[in-house]
């Protein structure tokens, strides 16, 4: 992987934008995902990735020049390739990395200007599986730490949020059944490191305040409206219904087309999917 641009300001003049969970380097599924997209929003032409994105860099620019798509902006996961990104992020502090034809690598945090409306991305989360896994397998660079937390409030207020992390407390029940359950038995240390990570990207969109957070990670796709009116979307990953949501910059309105609807196999694609 090499750095083809850097850029510490991005203005993006679009007036709808679509976002994508968890694709975990599944080309198969990222096309299928993207081809559908432009089917049902010809006009979106910039993807954000909520991370665990993990795609062969050939590949995904090929999906991305076949339907139309100018630019991905990845906000890293935790399992995508920290001992690669971390020395090109190093060097090149606080920018965004343009690593291929369409692919941008985002800082942690970010902001970004789209439609006239602020974006704060926080990339990274915490493994929970990281004590299965063998040495090596992970990176500590996934962990979102204190300092992130505040470089990322310092900003000020934002109009939208995109984290690879859920944040704690969160109002999406399909994420809470997950965490109340934990259904693949994870460590308790992981269970306790993992809620510290949510704690502060909690911290994070209290601070900001943004109208919209979407994220991936939890692989529970679902929304969510807190009590003061905030949205959450947890999208869900390759294979699962939600990994695909449009967002409108005008009323930030949210459409998430079904796998069906992805997929082409709904001649009569609906708006029910609006979280």
């Amino acid at each position: 992987m090499r750095v083809h641009e850097t850029s510490t300001t991005i203005n993006l003049p679009d007036r709808r934008v679509a976002f994508a969970g968890d694709w975990h380097g599944d080309a198969g599924f990222a096309k299928m995902a993207v081809r559908g997209l432009s089917r049902l929003a010809p006009d979106v032409t910039t993807i954000f990735h909520a991370g665990d994105w993990s795609m062969d860099l050939g590949k995904s620019d090929q999906i991305c020049r076949a339907f139309g798509i100018e630019r991905l902006l990845v906000c890293l996961g935790n399992h995508d390739d920290w001992r690669t990104i971390t020395p090109l992020l190093d060097a090149h502090l606080g920018e965004a990395l343009r690593v291929s034809e369409s692919t941008w690598i985002m800082p942690r945090p970010f902001r970004l200007t789209v439609g006239g409306r602020t974006l704060l991305v926080l990339s990274g989360a915490t493994s929970v599986d990281r004590y299965w896994r063998r040495p090596g397998d992970w990176s500590p660079d996934e962990t979102i730490n204190d300092e992130n937390v505040a470089a990322a409030i310092a900003g000020g207020l934002a109009d939208l949020m995109l984290t690879h992390e859920s944040p704690a407390d969160t109002p999406v029940s399909a994420v809470r059944r997950i965490l109340q359950t934990n259904p693949l038995g994870f460590p308790r240390e992981s269970l306790i490191e993992s809620a510290a990570s949510r704690v502060r990207v909690r911290q994070v969109w209290d601070a900001v305040n943004p109208r919209v957070l979407l994220h991936g990670h939890m692989h529970a796709p679902g929304a969510g409206t807190a009590e003061d009116g905030r949205r959450v979307i947890s999208l869900g990953c390759n294979g699962q219904q939600g990994n695909i949501a449009i967002l409108s910059l005008e009323d930030l309105t949210v459409e998430v087309p079904s796998l069906r609807e992805l997929r082409g196999d709904d001649p009569t694609p609906s708006t029910s999917g609006r979280p």
